[in-house]
C-alpha cells in the first residue's frame, strides 16, 4: 500500500499526481530516554495518518564504489540525492530469515540468517518504488517508480544482486535527471519502525523513526554486521515552510536538531566505527550515558503491529531486544 506521506516532485516522468512545490524537511534526534515524552507530544497535538499510522519502512540504498553520496552527505554538503529501492511491511524483513520461527522474538532470541526464504516467498509478487530522493539545503524533492518484483529478491541473501535490473535502475535515473559518475551498487538495507502523524492546523507530515538497523551488502564496506541499530528516534517535520508549527515547537526541547541526519549515512558510519567504541552508533556531538534500551514489537502471522513506549531494563544477561519495548 501506498502511504499518504509521499512527495513525487513534478519533474518526475513517473508522477501522474498534480504538480507539487518542494516541501521543507527538519530531522530532531531523540535520545532513547526522551522517545516517550515525544511521542507523548505527537500524540497530543497531531492525528494518526488515516491510512498508514504505523508500519515498517524498508530501503535498499546504492551508490557508486567510492561511496560519493556517502561522502557528500557527511560533508555536509549543499544538494545532495539519495538513490533507494523502497517496500514496506515486516513479511520481507531485510536482516534476517523469512522462515525463522516467529517466536524466536518472544525469547529474546536474536534472528538466525538462512538462505531458506520458504516456496510460498519465491512466487509471490511484492511492489518496491525505485526513488531519488534530492535534497538542497532544507529543501528536498522525490521521485519515485513503482515496479513489482518476486518477493525472492528481497531475500537478505538477495540484496547483493540489486532486486531489479542494473538498466532498470539506470533508466529510471536518467529519467529522473540523475547521472552519478560511476556505476550505482546496492550498499546497505536499512529498515525501521515509523509511526506517521498529520499536524491538524498546518497539514505538516510528522513521523518519528524508531529502531533503525542496518544490514550491509556492499562487502568491502565494515565488518560484515547484520541487524545492527541505532539508539534512540528521529522525529522528521515536514511542510511548506521553514517555520514549525506552535504545536510542535517543544520538539526543539526534546530533541537535538539534526537536520543533516541521514540514516543512510549514519548507518554506514556506525558499520566502520571500530567495535567496542562507546560512540560508534551515535550522531557526532551526542551521546547519553546510560545504555539504551529498545521497543517492543508484537509479532503476528498476518502483519505486524508496534507501539513506542517507554522500556524496562532487559533481563540481566541478555541482549536489549526489540522485546523490551512494552507494546501499545
Amino acid at each position: 500500500m501506498l502511504p499518504a506521506d509521499l512527495h513525487i516532485c513534478c519533474t518526475s516522468r513517473a508522477s501522474a499526481a498534480p504538480p507539487l512545490q518542494e516541501r521543507v524537511e527538519q530531522k530532531f534526534f531523540i535520545t532513547p530516554d526522551r522517545i516517550p515524552a515525544a511521542m507523548a507530544l505527537l500524540r497530543k497535538t497531531c492525528r494518526p495518518d488515516p491510512e498508514h499510522a504505523l508500519g515498517q519502512v524498508n530501503s535498499l540504498y546504492f551508490d557508486t564504489h567510492d561511496l560519493e553520496e556517502h561522502t557528500r552527505s557527511d560533508a555536509g554538503e549543499f544538494a545532495k540525492d539519495k538513490i533507494r529501492i523502497r517496500w514496506y511491511g515486516g513479511e520481507c524483513d531485510p536482516h534476517r530469515s523469512w522462515s525463522e520461527d516467529p517466536s524466536a522474538s518472544e525469547k529474546g532470541e536474536w534472528p538466525v540468517m538462512t538462505a531458506d526464504v520458504g516456496a510460498s516467498a519465491s512466487t509471490a509478487t511484492v511492489p518496491v518504488w525505485l526513488e531519488r530522493k534530492t535534497r538542497q539545503g532544507f529543501a528536498s524533492t522525490k521521485q519515485r517508480l513503482s515496479v513489482d518484483v518476486h518477493a525472492c529478491v528481497l531475500a537478505p541473501v538477495a540484496l547483493c544482486r540489486g532486486i531489479v535490473s542494473a538498466s532498470l535502475l539506470r533508466d529510471t535515473m536518467v529519467c529522473f535527471g540523475f547521472f552519478p559518475d560511476g556505476r550505482l551498487c546496492p550498499v546497505i538495507a536499512i529498515s525501521y519502525w515509523r509511526h506517521r502523524f498529520v499536524e491538524p492546523v498546518t497539514g505538516f507530515r510528522v513521523s518519528i523513526d524508531a529502531r533503525i538497523r542496518s544490514s550491509l551488502v556492499m562487502l568491502s564496506v565494515g565488518k560484515g554486521e547484520r541487524g545492527l541499530e541505532l539508539p534512540g528516534a528521529v522525529v522528521e517535520v515536514k511542510g511548506s515552510v521553514f517555520d514549525l508549527p506552535t504545536s510542535l515547537r517543544p520538539l526543539a526541547d526534546l530533541g537535538s536538531s539534526w537536520s543533516r541526519y541521514s540514516k543512510y549515512s549514519s548507518s554506514l558510519d556506525g558499520h566502520a566505527a571500530t567495535l567496542g567504541s562507546v560512540s560508534r552508533l551515535w550522531p557526532s556531538g551526542i551521546m547519553q550515558k546510560e545504555p539504551y534500551t529498545l521497543g517492543r514489537v508484537s509479532v503476528g502471522s498476518a502483519h505486524l503491529e508496534a507501539q513506542m513506549s517507554s522500556a524496562p531494563p532487559a533481563a540481566e544477561g541478555r541482549r536489549p531486544d526489540l522485546e523490551d519495548y512494552v507494546a501499545g
